[in-house]
This record gives C-alpha cells, structure tokens and sequence, in this order.
C-alpha cells in the first residue's frame, strides 16, 4: 500500500488512546507533532517518542488559540483527535465537553486554514446516528443527537462542512465506532467497555453489563482506524474530499457476544477467567440500542478495506493487555 512519506503531521490528542498509535505509526516516516493537555491523555502512551528527534510535544490546549497556532505551523496534515470522549461525561458536564469539542474544535480548524494545511482529518463519531434506526449506518441518514457529546461531534461536522465551502480547506471526518485496542485505559469513571471488561476479569471481578446484553456494537480495532486516517490523507480524488465517512469493521456484536469472546481469549492465560459470572445492571440514558456500520462509501471512494475483524483484534487487545500487566507488576 502507498504510505504517508516524510510529511509534517500534527496530532491533537496524541497522547492519547488513538492519538498515540497514530503518532507511534507516522512517526516511523514522518515527523510528527504531538499537541495534548493530558486531560485524559498518558504521558506513557507518548514518553518512548520523546528521545525520537523527528517528534515534538506542544503541551498544551485546544481552547487557547495561540496554543493552536503554534503546533500548526509549517504543517502539511492534521489529524485532529483532541476531544472529551464519552456521554456520560457529556450529560454530568455538557459546559466543558462543548467548550473542548466545539470551540477548541473550532479553534484547530481556523489555525489550520490560517497555516494553509493541506488537509484537516478530523475524529468524527457514530454518536452523531442519533435515534436514526435505521441499520446499517449509512453517513447521509442522521437523527436527531441523543447526548450533549453527540451534539458536539455533529457540530464539528457542520463546521468542517462550511470551512471547506467558505474557506476552502480541505476536511475529512471519520466516524469512529467503538475503536478499541493497545492504549486504551482500562481506568477511570468513563472507561471504555472493552478494557473495562479486560481489567475486571483479570482482577476476577465480575463485569457489569447495562440492560440484557443484547444491544449491538460495530467495534473497531485501532489498526482499521490508523489505516483509514493515512487513506483520507492519501487521496487525491476531489469526490472523497470534504465529506465523512463511517470508520469500522462493518459488523455488530452483541456485549454479550463480547464478553463471551473475552472470557474465551482471557482464559488462555488465566484459567480461573472461565468461572468469573456477569453482572447486568440497568440500561444507561443516552445510549443507542444497536449500531452498525456501513463502509460500503469508504471502499468505493478511499479504497478502504479493514484489515482486522473484531475477533481478530480482540485476540491482539487481549494480548497487550495481558503482556501490559506482566510488565506493570515486574516494576
């Protein structure tokens, strides 16, 4: 496959779980800058990177536009991934997750056209699908947003969609759906369910599942996502420009069929895994019952083919997780 070759590449959030796979991938070619916070970001997900000459931290936050201007100059691609991530942090605190996601969002694009980038690619979401039923997900049927976070995420869509008619920057946004893998913490009041799930069998606790298990996931292993962002910075074609896409694999699981398949993969390196039960607990407000993905718009304009399943993935997220904790409990 043609690769993203001695470019200058800034990535928001790129301390963090996606942010930091990114930088670990386009560093090998590129030079890479890395803008972060550490609001929900690790400086261990980045600290291998810093002794790499052709890597530099800007420490630092969206909603400061000199601090925006600053990491953008003299660079050929954003990849914009700084963001407060999930709804239920959204509906606790709408305030500070729409002035990260909105106006810091905003911020980046304005620097970006200013600098003259060559392309803002942007972390979209599934969220934005709202209480639209319809299945697949096919990016030009939305509903209306089911959180504060998801209203967020669509905005960015709406900007992006003037800013490249007004202004003329070119924009890509990825709607992520339920990315998952290496560095994503399993930690913390919003983790997500994947390592969630991983970290409580591993302690032999039993995982909690909202509602019956039965709602769906399209998820998505962080390697599909790094190939769909060098793809959007890749191309050439005016019709796969401006525009969004859907990021995932093009499958739905069920959390049960999730937490089946973890316990399996878990249990060849822990045994007592297999005996751990499940909890079911209540369903949560602003969660949408299935989710499912069409890319059939992703292979016809970006030639986008995932390169790893669900299960496949999860093989490889089991993995690190567990060669992660071998070496956290060596320290």
């Amino acid at each position: 496959m043609t690769k993203i070759l001695n470019k200058k590449i800034l990535i928001t959030g790129g301390a963090g779980f996606i942010g930091s796979n990114l930088c670990e991938y386009f560093l090998v070619d590129n030079e890479v800058i890395c803008l972060d916070n550490f609001s929900t970001g690790y400086r261990h997900n980045i600290e291998r990177f810093l002794s790499n000459s052709k890597f530099t931290l800007v420490e630092g936050d969206i909603r400061d536009f000199k601090t925006c201007e600053l990491a953008v100059s003299g660079v050929d691609y954003v990849l914009h991934h700084a963001a407060l991530g999930s709804v239920p942090r959204s509906i606790n605190d709408p305030i500070t997750s729409n002035e990260v996601n909105v106006s810091g969002f905003l911020n980046m694009l304005t620097a970006s056209r200013n600098a003259n980038v060559k392309r803002f690619i942007y972390a979209a979401s599934s969220s934005t699908y709202g209480d639209s039923e319809a299945l697949p997900k096919r990016e030009d049927v939305i509903g209306k947003p089911l959180s504060p976070y998801a209203v967020t995420k669509y905005v960015n869509e709406l900007y992006a969609d003037v800013f490249s008619k007004t202004y003329g920057i070119e924009t890509i946004g990825l709607r992520y759906f339920n990315v998952f893998g290496r560095n994503q913490d399993p930690n913390g009041a919003y983790a997500a369910v994947i390592p969630k799930f991983v970290a409580q069998f591993l302690n032999h606790e039993s995982p909690v599942i909202n509602g019956d298990g039965e709602f769906s996931r399209d998820f998505t292993y962080v390697d599909n996502v790094i190939h769909m962002n060098e793809l959007a910075m890749l191309t050439e074609n005016p019709e796969a420009i401006n525009t969004v896409y859907n990021t995932a694999f093009g499958e739905r699981t069920t959390l049960n069929e999730l937490v089946n398949t973890l316990k399996e993969f878990l249990s060849a390196y822990d045994k007592e895994i297999a005996t751990v039960p499940i909890v079911y607990a209540q369903n949560r407000v602003g969660d949408i019952p299935h989710s499912l993905a069409s890319i059939d718009k992703a292979k016809a304009l970006l030639n986008y083919q995932p390169q790893f399943s669900m299960k496949e993935g999860l093989k490889e997220a089991v993995k690190w997780y567990w060669n992660n904790l071998q070496e956290k409990s060596k320290k």
